[in-house]
């Protein structure tokens, strides 16, 4: 498979398959593709998988593109503007991944459900209880929301977090959360409760743009309707 990521921050990548090559996306992710790429929707894995991936915030089923006959092209768009990341996925190398954070991935690719070990993560964390693990071989393409800082972590090291800008991270990293320190910093500092400490070793993916930011920000400024 041959790709590549143009329109940013309205990203999509376009692909171009081998006869025979499938890739998989969740339904509706497809954007275009050659009439020779054929669909397939299907559980990707049973019944018991596809309900983990509806709790990671995916589809029930999943749809496979196989090129027919030929080669062919596909191509998926992020649906918030930002960016799209390429993981390089291995059995080495399996990464955690937001809540509707998968775009597509090579047929290689296994997504899963991924729970948080500490229990104090998932409640307060900003991250989620439930998110995504890529895994198996392959390349998958991931949603940035906004624009990605990519960072290295040594073993040991560890970054503070503000709540949803944790797109993605190596399984080897851990993830917890600590409270705010100071009454004045929690309810005037406007920054929450808790924060979210990613600890390595390994790479960590964070956004610019969670579209929780954005909502935020915007909902000062939308008028709704009082029907009383």
């Amino acid at each position: 498979m041959k790709y590549k990521i143009v329109g940013e921050p309205l990203s999509v990548v376009i692909c171009d398959v081998e006869a025979g090559e499938t890739l998989f996306t969740e339904s509706g992710s497809m954007s275009w593709m050659s009439p020779n790429m054929q669909m397939e929707t299907t559980s990707n894995g049973g019944i018991g998988k596809a309900l983990g991936r509806m709790f990671a915030g995916e589809r029930l089923f999943m749809n496979r593109y196989t090129a027919v006959g030929g080669a062919g092209q596909i191509a998926f768009a992020a649906s918030f503007p930002g960016s799209i990341k390429v993981l390089n996925i291995t059995p080495q190398t399996p990464m955690i991944v937001q809540k509707r954070g998968f775009l597509a991935g090579e047929s290689g690719v296994e997504l899963s459900v991924h729970f948080h070990k500490r229990f104090g993560s998932g409640i307060f964390g900003g991250e989620g209880f439930i998110m995504q693990k890529l895994s198996g071989f392959g390349t998958a393409f991931i949603e940035i929301d906004g624009h990605c800082c990519e960072y290295v972590l040594s073993a040991g090291q560890s970054m503070i977090v503000n709540t949803g800008y944790l797109a993605a991270m190596d399984a080897t990293c851990s993830m917890d959360i600590v409270p705010v320190k100071g009454a004045k910093n929690v309810f005037f500092g406007g920054e929450g409760f808790f924060n979210t400490v990613v600890t390595g070793p390994g790479r960590v993916y964070l956004q610019t743009m969670p579209v929780h930011a954005v909502a935020g920000s915007l909902s000062p400024y939308i008028v709704t309707q009082n029907n009383g």
